[in-house]
Order: structure tokens, then C-alpha cells, then sequence
């Protein structure tokens, strides 16, 4: 019986994720088809991504770039758009299975929303969604039914280590951390580093902002708050650890003792391909972990002191409310900073916590409120940077 292969939105097609996942999709031709690619700025990946595919349609989402486009694509059978607007119109499409949320930050909220309104299934790249909006967002997709399968390799491994386990109480998760660049750095160190140290991963291959996040450990408390709301855990129940060899993706502890782990080479499409074909397994040529070339597993607890952006993530979780959107929006901020050079590496918690002191709580969220206080904490954290702006 022939397969029926599932319509693929990819939002942000032209990130790391975006990339990594159309590698995926063409090794599959008989299992997925891509409807629709949306991309921010990278025109020109977009043209040659939609030569390649050739989807129903492309969105870029600003529209100074629309007209160039069209052109480009002008000899293909391919429907041209622009605008964040459209990409959130476009994703609810009946056309559509499944959405790639791969946008970067809380641009990618309202079109992944969109899609789980929508009833689609998402595979989730796009960890601000649910840092933003949790409850939102797992109200919404309770509601149409929607199913959010995530893409990052921690929550892939919980999942996967999760499934079969119907009914069976979890004690607690593990969601380990490679540490980074700066594992073995002292604080008189990472006073010096610069952006091209910090973008010098040892194990990934990520975009900027996700690899200054990895750096600082952001990125890992950024996924503490995302498993809160895609496993419906407790602060409590959810802990980090650092194996710097990431291998092993993550653990989820039973309440009889027993503890389950998920292991992989570190490539971003295994976790990829199985959001994409979850429940089911394919088979894939991709590379095996080979365990005669592991010399060992190491694990270390996190160093609060030194990389104070994962206790202030467990903060925000801890108070709630719309404090992990402030987390987000100061974060963001603080990340393009150090990425400029305006603020040192050490100056990033600091601009994150001043921001979350100062921008005003509310324990109810609603959307307005949250793109109120998103524009809110923008500001506060933007107020930071004209006061304490770091002088090369």
C-alpha cells in the first residue's frame, strides 16, 4: 500500500534547524513533501531551497524582499509572499500536516500558534514558543487537538524515553548540557572572552544566537522551562546536569528507581527525522554512534556562580507568570549585545536580571499581555544598555 507523504511547512527554513531538516526531508522523498518554506531576511538560501523543492509556496517574511523573489521564481509554479501576517494566515492552510517551527526567538510564537489553533502537528525547534506561552500554548493544542513533538535532542530524549510508558509515575528529569566552550573557564577568564570564542561550540552545529545561548547556559534554561510544559512537570522535577561528551541526551527517572536514557551521535537530524515520522522509526543512513570510540561518560553538576543565566531561568519558572517572557525578550536583547560587543559576556545576567526586577509581573497571562510585556522588557533591557553599555 502506498505511503501518503506528510505536507511539510518549514518556518525558518534557512537557520540551522531549517537546513538540517530539508537534509532530512530529501533523503525521504516518498515520505514527505514540502508545501511551504518561510525565511526572514536570507533571500537568496530561499530561492535556492525553493529551486530545490519546490514547494507551494514561499514567505519571506520582510517585505522589501518580496519583489526579488517573485522574480527569481518566477519560472516555477510556486506562490510568492511576504509578511510575519501572512505566515501566520498561511500555516493553518488544509494543505499542511505538519509545521516545522524553526524560527528563531518570539518571532516564531504567533505563526506556531497559528498552526496548533489549526489543529496541525508541530514539530518544535522553536523553544521560545513555549517559554513565552506554555500555558497558552498547551491550552490551545488541548483544545484542537494539535500534537507538539519536539525537535531539540533533550526533549526528543525524554520523549522517546517516555514512550511505552503509559500510567507509570516519573520521579523527576535529567536534561544534560554539553557546558559549552567555557566549561573549564574560571570567572577571571570569561571576563575576556569575545563573540567568536563563545561561537566556537565543541559539539554542535547551531546558529549564532542558539550558540552564545549554549555558551551561557541560557539555552539549557530556556529548556528546563520548555520541558515544564511539554512533559507537565514541576520546577522541582526537572534538573541539569553537564556531560560534556553529549552522547547522552537526557534521562527520565521512575518512581521505582528505575532511570531510562536516550544516546546518539550529536546530530540534530536524528531528532528531526523522528518529530517528523514520530510515532515511527526510519530507517536512516545517518552516522552511529560507535561506542569502542567513547572513552568515557563524565558528568558535573552546573556552576551557578559562573553561568548565572540558568539560575535565573529557574527563577523566572519557579515566579511564573509572565516572567519567563521577560527572561526571553531580555535575553534576546542581551545575546544581540554581546554578539555586537556592546555588553561583555558577564554583563548578559546582569542585563537579564535588571530587566526582571523592572519590568512589571503579572501572574495572569493572556496574549496581550505577553506582547505588551515582551515590548515592555525590550525596553527595560534596551534602558540597561544605555546605562551600562561595555566600552571596548
Amino acid at each position: 500500500m502506498p505511503v501518503i507523504p506528510r505536507r511539510i511547512a518549514l518556518l525558518g527554513s534557512t537557520g540551522s534547524i531549517g537546513t538540517q531538516a530539508l537534509d532530512v526531508i530529501s533523503r525521504y522523498p516518498d515520505r514527505f513533501r514540502v508545501e511551504m518554506l518561510t525565511a526572514g531576511n536570507n533571500i537568496d538560501l530561499l530561492i535556492k531551497q525553493a529551486r530545490q523543492f519546490i514547494p507551494e509556496s514561499v514567505v519571506i517574511a520582510n517585505p522589501l524582499h518580496h519583489d526579488r523573489l517573485k522574480e527569481s521564481l518566477s519560472d516555477l509554479p510556486v506562490k510568492v509572499w511576504s509578511g510575519n501576517d501572512t505566515i501566520d494566515d498561511m500555516v493553518a492552510d488544509e494543505n499542511i500536516d505538519v509545521v516545522i517551527a524553526a524560527m528563531v526567538g518570539y518571532s516564531g510564537l504567533k505563526p506556531t500558534l497559528s498552526a496548533i489553533k489549526a489543529g496541525k502537528i508541530i514539530a518544535l525547534a522553536n523553544k521560545e514558543t513555549l517559554v513565552v506561552a506554555g500555558q497558552l500554548i498547551i491550552d490551545a493544542a488541548r483544545s484542537s487537538g494539535s500534537k507538539i513533538i519536539p525537535v531539540d535532542s533533550e526533549h526528543s530524549a525524554i520523549l522517546q524515553c517516555l514512550t511505552g510508558e503509559s500510567g507509570n509515575n516519573v520521579e523527576k528529569i535529567t536534561l544534560t548540557a554539553s557546558g559549552g566552550p567555557f566549561l573549564n573557564y574560571s570567572l577571571e577568564q570569561l571576563m575576556t572572552v569575545e563573540p567568536e570564542d563563545a561561537l566556537q561550540h565543541p559539539n554542535w552545529d547551531m546558529g549564532n544566537k542558539i550558540t552564545i545561548d549554549s555558551a551561557s547556559m541560557m539555552n539549557k534554561g530556556l529548556e528546563v522551562i520548555e520541558a515544564r510544559w511539554l512533559f507537565d512537570l514541576n520546577p522541582s522535577q526537572i534538573e541539569v546536569i553537564i556531560h560534556p561528551q553529549s552522547i547522552i541526551h537526557s534521562f527520565v527517572h521512575f518512581t521505582d528507581g528505575s532511570v531510562k536514557a536516550q544516546l546518539g551521535i550529536p546530530d540534530m537530524r536524528i531528532p528531526i527525522l523522528y518529530a517528523l515520522s514520530y510515532p515511527d522509526r526510519l530507517n536512516s543512513d545517518l552516522p552511529r554512534l560507535d561506542f569502542t570510540l567513547c572513552d568515557s561518560f563524565t558528568f558535573y553538576k552546573p556552576d551557578y556562580e559562573k553561568f548565572r543565566n540558568l539560575a535565573l531561568a529557574f527563577e523566572s519558572l519557579r515566579k511564573g507568570g509572565n516572567m519567563p517572557c521577560i527572561l526571553n525578550a531580555a535575553n534576546e536583547i542581551a545575546v544581540d549585545a554581546f554578539l555586537n560587543k556592546k555588553v561583555a559576556f558577564l554583563q548578559m545576567p546582569d542585563l537579564i536580571e535588571y530587566t526582571m526586577d523592572s519590568t512589571t509581573f503579572s501572574s495572569d497571562v493572556t496574549m496581550e499581555l505577553l506582547e505588551n510585556t515582551d515590548t515592555e522588557a525590550r525596553k527595560k533591557a534596551m534602558e540597561y544598555l544605555k546605562k551600562y553599555e561595555y566600552k571596548i
